[in-house]
């Protein structure tokens, strides 16, 4: 059975500097915008908060971000599969902050399927999209990324930020989908070849992922615990 998925993808606020180490030390990071793709429809669905003139808010306020956790579990009862590239360890952790729903983003984000995820389960370490993305063809734009996005967001470009965050969600579909096909993830690999880790059930949801056996990480120098992405919950 082909499961129905539903990628979605935040975008952060605040404006941070050019060295900024690891997000989570600038939360709270607010949230412009958010998109969801679904595997049965040909487009994305945005989501953002309005101003009294009709523009796009600075940042999404409260009750629009608990209206999209909503949107989430309603999609889940309607029998989709919500799948993310970092979504555990990221979105999810975001979107429970600025919702205060922590408890509904818990449950969402354990029954859900985050690819970075399962496969830092399975290897001990994390890729990202793009190299995914470029090991089947696809890519992320060049003139635009998570780090410059608040700034575009903030100078007007509203719709170059919603286009962006939206083919992440296309992105995250395209590896998901061609993965499972394939029975693995490949990827760029920091020398420019290609490796894979095999999926010989499909994807994992955070759940199942967890309880996947340990990676032998002794070659590695300051190996990331399972509890970098999984302590909030």
């Amino acid at each position: 059975m082909v499961r129905k998925y539903l990628a979605f993808d935040i975008e952060t606020a605040k404006i941070l500097p050019e060295d900024f180490g690891d997000l989570h030390d600038h939360r709270p990071l607010g949230i412009t915008c958010m998109a969801t793709w679904c595997s049965d429809e040909f487009s994305a669905r945005t989501f953002y908060s309005k101003n009294e003139d009709g523009a796009p808010a600075p940042q999404m306020i409260k009750e629009d971000v608990t209206a999209f956790v909503e949107h989430l579990k309603t999609k889940l009862q309607e029998g989709y599969t919500i799948i993310t590239h970092n979504g555990l360890g990221f979105d999810f952790v975001i979107v429970a902050e600025e919702s205060g729903r922590t408890d509904d983003c818990r449950e969402l984000a354990m029954s859900h399927v985050d690819m970075m995820f399962h496969f830092f389960c399975g290897k001990g370490f994390p890729i990202k999209l793009n190299a995914a993305a470029n090991a089947i063809g696809v890519s992320k734009p060049v003139d635009i990324d998570g780090s410059v996005a608040p700034k575009l967001w903030k100078d007007g470009e509203w719709q170059k930020v919603l286009d962006y965050v939206a083919q992440d969600c296309r992105l995250t579909l395209d590896v998901a989908e061609a993965s499972e096909k394939a029975k693995k993830i490949s990827w760029i690999t920091g020398r420019g070849g290609t490796s894979s880790f095999d999926l010989p059930v499909g994807w994992l949801t955070v759940q199942e992922a967890s309880m996947l056996p340990l990676p032998d990480t002794s070659w590695m120098d300051n190996p990331w615990p399972r509890s970098k992405f999984t302590g909030w919950l």
